[in-house]
């Protein structure tokens, strides 16, 4: 059977190979896409996720807008990375398709309620949404299926000590790792081994369609800026991997663990203290995804690019 998910992201590069690959693949059946501000404004993340669907052919999966800012601290985005409208490179036309009308937090809500609880959420930006929407009716929880979140890690990338996702809204974080619903961190310990290099490019190069035509420009974009800003020689596409965790955890390398949120540090802010060794005591609370395996991943991402026409 089809894993049901709702993908929640901040399109950004890696967030729109997410929803490529989420919708193509035969093993999860993409019920909706919810958008938040991270990446860049909640107005152009909505838009380029429309965009993305326009591209793909998306007709059915309803967008829908969420949260502009996070829950108790200043927004801010990453231009540095994704340039000023949040998916720089591919030059894509104003999208016929139109977004829900319904809110974000409302559609979470509403499909979770609804369902048999076999609803995976899987949040690729900043947990805004998904926090707001265990707050507002934490009768959810328990019809959380799994909530896969790419965030976090034992190391930071937008400070020192904390990843961008997790920091941009740490309080929206600390809710969901603490809701009692499964979580799976899909974080840096594991996507900076998810690395596009020449080879791969080769191959989605080779698969000729428009959709891998569109994924390769993101690719040139975002590796150029990897490299400028971190000096990563090839860009790792973090947020498509909590989407192929969905179709095939095994992918991963994962221990279940600790994980804690830090919310009031001056200089750690958003930082996930992974407590890799059992040294607080704490009851383990997430799966976390500590290496991955290079090969099996992009045979999954590149697979799901060739099924489109």
């Amino acid at each position: 059977m089809k894993r049901k998910i709702i993908l929640d992201c901040d399109p950004g590069h890696d967030d729109a190979i997410a929803i490529l690959v989420a919708a193509a693949h035969p093993g999860l059946e993409l019920l909706a896409i919810t958008t938040v501000a991270g990446n860049a404004d909640l107005g152009k993340t909505t838009l380029n996720a429309l965009k993305v669907c326009e591209i793909a052919g998306l007709s059915g999966v309803p967008v829908a807008r969420g949260a502009a800012t996070p829950l108790v601290r200043d927004r801010e985005a990453a231009p540095a990375i994704h340039g000023a409208s949040g998916m720089d490179g591919p030059v894509l036309p104003d999208p016929m398709l139109r977004e829900s009308e319904e809110h974000a937090v409302d559609l979470i809500i509403r499909m979770l309620m609804e369902s048999e609880g076999d609803i995976t959420l899987v949040p690729v930006g900043p947990l805004t949404n998904i926090a707001m929407a265990i707050r507002r009716e934490p009768r959810i929880v328990p019809k959380i299926q799994e909530i896969v979140l790419m965030g976090g890690g034992t190391f930071g990338n937008w400070t020192p000590a904390a990843e961008f996702n997790i920091w941009a809204d740490a309080e929206a974080a600390q809710v969901v790792f603490g809701c009692g619903a499964p979580v799976t961190m899909i974080g840096l310990d594991a996507t900076h081994q998810a690395l596009a290099t020449p080879e791969i490019n080769e191959r989605i190069g080779a698969i000729r369609n428009p959709v891998a035509g569109f994924v390769s420009e993101l690719l040139s974009f975002f590796g150029k800026t990897y490299k400028e800003f971190f000096g990563f020689e090839h860009p790792p596409v973090h947020d498509v991997c909590s989407v192929v965790y969905c179709i095939d955890p095994s992918v991963f390398d994962c221990r279940v663990l600790n994980v804690a949120v830090e919310t009031r540090g001056e200089l750690s802010y958003g930082m996930t203290l992974v407590d890799v060794h059992g040294v607080t005591g704490r009851t383990p609370n997430a799966m976390v995804a500590l290496g991955l395996h290079h090969g099996r991943l992009w045979d999954v991402i590149i697979g799901a690019l060739g099924r489109y026409s």
